[in-house]
């Protein structure tokens, strides 16, 4: 049975890992977080207590748990094809363009209920959107298919959407308003101008009627989402941009249709020369109008920054070649299974993470990785998803399928990063809260001001300066600082081969000073492979012992053996038949070829085949056993023939990586559960600060610990199940792509590709995205702070300079604009 329970402050993805470990541990069952939301579906075998479960998240965190109010429909294809790529539920998520609520997510368009920007519509792969028929929309289906009521082709829901068309509402909504807002503004203009034409046409008080009717579509359709925003800002006390704009376009439009239904009831210092009052329906809609194009522009700017995003979503092909005995089918892609044979033609896009069966292929995996060679795959090699093939054609075993491939992962890791919000960004909120009661009382103060000390019309004076102070004192420059800033630089990173999960990281990430590597899968490749043979007499030669070799592992399993075979594959050497075979526990492999009896393993092998050892190779095998390297004796009936040297290669970047972090001024060291003689071989090499050897997954975490307690802020690169406490503990945890899923899901960053070099660019990244989020605070406060005053009016006794309301909006709308371009250039820096 299954049942669906919401949570209480799970709101980050750390968060839903430890949740899900904490109940996995009670039901013994499947877990599975719906959409990364606060819901989450268990699969029980019995049925337990909400109580218990409470128990098991209580001593997680401060999390709480009950049954979900709402039950998710799973569809009728998911309960027939569990392992199939199609979604258990395909409703689309929102989000908030400014992280308001941190990762929460909303399964409608609207706004943000606590700053009231337009949610945005999260993008995902083509293959995840469901289907409908473009006559009958009450049609849905997972998959393609053809309509059950008029039979035309199904189309994707999402096909051609941007943003959820948001960018194209606003498109619309601006054009209205420009359509009416200029006749208005030419109107009131035309004061200005000498023996004015259009009082030859009819009298001012009937131009204000124009004005009024004129200003009715831009206030109540273009713009009226600012005033139910500004509402809502009062009514849950979230105050933000929307509340300034709000009082400040309402007040001078409600002091408008007051002046003009109901002249007679103002002073006489009110009216003009022609008997009317003053009215603001142009200050208004211009305001209005203006906030409307920062709103358009930032639709357009957040619809950029998530083009590394859409890029990778195009790299999902629709279509694959299903191979099914010996026919081939083309099917989509939501369709493919786990162990499914897909065929994988010149040109093609590969459809699913796999491995090769059959053929080879030169893959371009550029978009991915950011390397722009093609690599060479052959037979046993690993492919992904959304890679291109080349000029070959080769078969594949489907392994990872849907949400499971890594191009579906890097697009969830970069969506959830832009989502989530960095310290710095508290900043800002915090400015926010306090800065819009401020920004009230000193219009009040402006208003008071003008009204008892100010010339006249003081009182229109009052009203327009107040109006100024609302206007260009807007937040929204500063509520786009730090998100826009982060959305750029986690694109950026995605570019580079760097997977950002939580957008926190990009901030510790420039107050690390030391980082710590573990030497398996980090430093090294993590695989044993035959570095050299070394011939110990003239009677067998390099190629003789290689043949011998690859023929006698032919038949073994062990790891050692694959090492071996894979030199024999990358030198063409074709095993020759073995007889007698057998594999000696601790000691080794032997067998026949030819008439001879070979031998491959240690020394206790060598006494078991009366085979003798002199001191001098003695002393040159512990030489390489002190470099951390295993060496295998070769006897030939009874002969020691020579031997055969097998290490865990260094990674060709690792000493660069190294030197790089160092020039940083960070302090780099190995932290390994393998032997002190290898870890000291290692760590000279490369030039590491300092290592400890010989730790299990516990000590790694309480080194980290220890180091943290004296102050310092510890990064950990890793690759395996050990390293996962370290990483989670670490204050940036990195896992290398290469690496273990537990390791991965532990972290804070992936690199794609595992290598470490990309940790240095990571860092120069995080520093370029600081300073560019730094320099959008000061854009966003310096238009404030230097317009408030002169909006209030303080240079009027001395120079005469007056801002209009007007004026004042469009400089709150140059703020927004210098910071969303500011965050943009982001994207030409060079790493």
């Amino acid at each position: 049975m299954e049942h669906k329970y919401t949570v209480s402050g799970m709101n980050t993805d750390q968060d839903r890992t430890k949740v899900k470990r904490a109940l996995s541990k009670i039901t013994r069952t499947s877990v599975r977080i719906i959409d990364h939301t606060s819901e989450l579906s268990i699969i029980m075998s019995r049925h337990i207590p909400t109580s218990e479960l409470e128990k098991a998240i209580s001593a997680a965190g401060h999390y709480k748990i009950e049954m979900s109010k709402t039950i998710q429909n799973v569809s009728q294809q998911h309960h027939h094809h569990p392992k199939r790529a199609s979604l258990l539920n395909n409703n689309d998520i929102y989000n908030c363009p400014m992280n308001c609520e941190e990762s929460k997510s909303y399964d409608k368009s609207g706004s943000c209920p606590v700053c009231g920007m337009d949610l945005v519509l999260q993008p995902r792969a083509a293959s995840q959107s469901p289907y409908t028929c473009p006559m009958h929309p009450e049609v849905a289906n997972n998959g393609p298919g053809s309509c059950p009521i008029c039979g035309m082709d199904l189309v994707p829901v999402n096909a051609g959407r941007e943003e959820d068309g948001v960018y194209d509402t606003l498109l619309l909504k601006f054009k209205i308003a420009i359509i009416f807002t200029i006749p208005i503004f030419l109107i009131d203009m035309s004061e200005m101008i000498p023996n004015n034409p259009l009082h030859n046409i009819m009298d001012i008080k009937y131009w204000n009627w124009v004005q009024l009717f004129l200003s009715i579509p831009v206030v109540f359709y273009s713009t009226w989402m600012f005033f139910e925003r500004a509402w809502r800002s009062f009514v849950t006390w979230n105050l933000n941009m929307f509340s300034l704009i709000g009082i400040g376009a309402g007040i001078s439009y409600l002091f408008s249709l007051v002046a003009l239904f109901f002249p007679n009831i103002f002073p006489i210092h009110f009216r003009t020369d022609h008997g009317t009052v003053y009215v603001y329906f142009e200050a208004a809609t211009v305001i209005l109008t203006l906030i409307l194009l920062g709103q358009l522009l930032e639709a357009k700017a957040h619809g950029k920054t998530n083009r590394a995003i859409k890029e990778l979503i195009k790299l999902t092909p629709r279509n694959a070649t299903k191979v099914h005995n010996d026919r081939e089918e083309t099917i989509p892609v939501e369709h493919i299974a786990h162990g499914d044979i897909l065929r994988v033609k010149p040109g093609e896009k590969i459809p699913v993470d796999g491995i090769i069966t059959e053929g080879m292929g030169i893959i371009d995996e550029s978009m991915i990785s950011g390397e722009p060679i093609p690599i060479e795959k052959i037979t046993g090699d690993r492919v992904n998803a959304g890679t291109v093939n080349g000029n070959k054609t080769f078969t594949m075993l489907a392994e990872k399928v849907g949400s499971e491939t890594l191009l579906s992962q890097i697009i969830e890791m970069v969506n959830s990063a832009s989502r989530s919000k960095a310290p710095i960004q508290k900043l800002a909120d915090k400015i926010s809260g306090y800065f819009v009661p401020l920004v009230i009382i000193i219009a009040l103060l402006t208003f008071i001001s003008w009204a008892y000390f100010g010339p006249e019309p003081r009182y229109i004076y009052a009203m327009g300066t107040a109006i100024a102070v609302l206007i260009i004192a807007c937040p929204c420059a500063l509520g786009l600082a730090t998100p826009m800033s982060v959305m750029v630089g986690v694109g950026s990173a995605a570019q580079l081969g760097i997977l950002v999960k939580d957008a926190g990281s990009i901030e510790r990430m420039t107050e690390v000073d030391i980082i710590i590597v573990d030497k398996t899968g980090t430093l090294t490749e993590g695989k044993p492979s035959l570095e050299r043979i070394v011939p110990l007499t003239n009677k067998f030669s390099i190629a003789d012992i290689s043949r011998k070799i690859v023929s006698l592992n032919s038949s073994s399993e062990h790891p050692l053996a694959q090492a071996v075979m894979r030199f024999g594959r990358e030198n063409n050497i074709l095993p020759e038949p073995i007889s007698s075979f057998e594999s000696l526990t601790g000691m080794g492999i032997m067998g026949a070829m030819k008439n001879q009896m070979i031998s491959l393993g240690n020394e206790s092998l060598m006494f078991h085949v009366h085979s003798m050892v002199t001191q001098e190779t003695k002393e040159l095998v512990k030489y390489e056993q002190l470099s951390g390297k295993t060496v295998s004796y070769l006897a030939v009936d009874g002969f020691v023939a020579g031997y055969i040297v097998i290490s865990d290669k260094i990674k060709p970047t690792s000493q660069q990586a190294i030197i790089a972090l160092r020039k940083q001024g960070l302090k780099v060291m190995m932290f390994t559960g393998d032997n002190e003689y290898t870890a000291h071989y290692v760590s000279s090499l490369l030039g590491i600060d300092g290592y400890k050897s010989q730790l299990k997954p516990q000590d790694k975490f309480l080194e980290i610990q220890k180091l943290q307690e004296l102050g310092h802020k510890v990064a950990m690169a890793g690759d395996g199940i050990n390293d996962a406490p370290a990483l989670a503990h670490a204050d940036v945890g990195i896992a290398m792509g290469t690496g273990t899923d537990v390791a991965i899901e532990s972290s804070s960053i992936t690199l794609i590709k595992g290598d470490l070099a990309k940790i240095a660019e990571l860092r120069i990244l995080s520093k370029k995205v600081m300073g560019n989020i730094r320099l959008n605070l000061v854009f966003a406060l310096g238009y404030n702070i230097l317009g408030i005053p002169v909006a209030a009016g303080l240079l009027y006794p001395y120079f005469g300079i007056l801002m209009s309301p007007m004026i004042a909006a469009l400089a709150m709308s140059l703020s927004s604009i210098s910071v969303i371009l500011n965050s943009l250039r982001l994207r030409a820096k060079r790493i």
